[in-house]
């Protein structure tokens, strides 16, 4: 009689599907998944020591370089955490810009993850088509803020400059259209048999599970868990507009899918309000040229990014810079997930369960 043992096998840190450099010990018994080791800090670049040794407005570009797909994002959550720090007070023309930004980040990172995540599947057609729609958005981005990626977007009190002219009314007219795109999109994949069978069932992960892992964001609420920071505690005026928060029960990667998808519609109805109730007025508020906090004075801030929810933990040093600075990286917390998801399934659908989660690499190790 043969003797079998489990095969250790290395996935990364240099594997294309797992979007950057992150390395998986998968331990197999013959193509099945036993377990899996996640081994992570190739990336590190020590952005949360970095920021304890500039200024608070030198902070910001650091900030851009964590979640990469999603910049707007880490910018928000970082300047209105040192609002908070220093009670600097926000113009409300910034707060509604800022508010369409990010939410214009928010499908412009699902575009993305929507493309890869696809592609990685062997739906090459999705990369070409959502590259499309992400493009105009960057276009928005570079017009707005001066970068297609690593927007820098926003200074404590407001936005760095005001928006250009023309500018809201070409967001408008892509928000008219983009609902259709993502009609186009799920015309080919919702019914799609092979889509299917490499999502439904796959990267099962409980709402129960998902809550003690500490998940958040799609993976939290693709597993039926009602929560959204944007509604649970509103910040920047999300509680001045009106949206949905999509939930799906099916706790697999299919239902991941539709929460993304019906939360890039979702985003465009945010996009829409922010820009109407977007007055004249100046584009910022009242902050200091140089800012100093308090030594001791502490704050925590939570937005909630496309990857699920974003801190940023600061305590005051006294001078112009922050004695601490910690990042609650959405990436990093779900990455907790990919064991479990993956036990049982084959060495195939660890690619999608790594697709579905949406990691970013620097928001991992930042």
């Amino acid at each position: 009689m043969l003797e079998t043992k489990e095969f250790e096998l290395n996935m990364g840190p240099q594997h294309p599907s797992t979007h950057g450099v992150l390395r998986l010990v998968l331990y197999l018994d013959g193509e099945t998944v036993v377990d899996v080791e996640t081994v992570m800090g190739y990336l590190h670049r020590g952005t949360e020591k970095l920021c304890e040794t500039r200024n608070y407005y030198q902070n910001v570009p650091f900030t851009d370089r964590t979640d990469y797909l999603a910049a707007p994002y880490n910018n928000l959550g970082y300047v209105e955490t040192v609002e908070k720090l220093g009670g600097y007070a926000v113009s409300e023309r910034a707060l509604y810009a800022r508010m369409a930004i990010v939410e214009l980040s928010r499908i412009a990172s699902h575009l993305f993850w929507l493309a890869t995540h696809a592609l990685d599947i062997g739906a090459q057609t999705m990369l070409f088509w959502c590259t499309r729609e992400r493009e105009v958005i960057l276009d928005f981005f570079e017009a707005a803020l001066g970068d297609r990626l690593t927007t820098s977007a926003f200074k404590p009190g407001g936005l760095r400059r005001d928006l250009p002219e023309g500018w809201v009314e070409a967001v408008l007219d892509f928000c008219s259209t983009f609902p259709a795109r993502v009609e186009e999109y799920e015309t080919l994949l919702n019914a799609n048999r092979i889509w299917q069978e490499r999502t439904v069932g796959v990267g099962v992960i409980s709402g129960e599970d998902a809550i003690a892992l500490g998940l958040s964001g799609p993976m939290l609420r693709g597993s039926g868990i009602d929560h959204d920071i944007r509604r649970t505690l509103p910040y920047g005026g999300y509680d001045t507009v009106d949206f949905d928060v999509p939930v799906f029960p099916g706790c697999d990667s299919y239902s991941r899918y539709l929460v993304r998808m019906e939360e890039m519609r979702q985003s465009v109805r945010i996009v829409q309000q922010a820009l109407d109730k977007m007055p004249e007025g100046k584009i910022t508020g009242k902050a200091p040229k140089v800012i100093k906090i308090k030594e001791g004075v502490e704050a925590y801030h939570v937005v909630e990014s496309p990857r699920g929810e974003l801190g940023y933990y600061m305590v005051g040093g006294g001078g112009d810079t922050p004695y601490k600075c910690k990042i609650r990286a959405p990436s990093f917390c779900n990455l907790q997930a990919v064991g479990p998801m993956c036990k049982g399934h084959l060495i195939a659908d660890v690619v999608t369960v790594i697709g579905t989660i949406d990691i970013v690499l620097g928001d991992v190790d930042r």
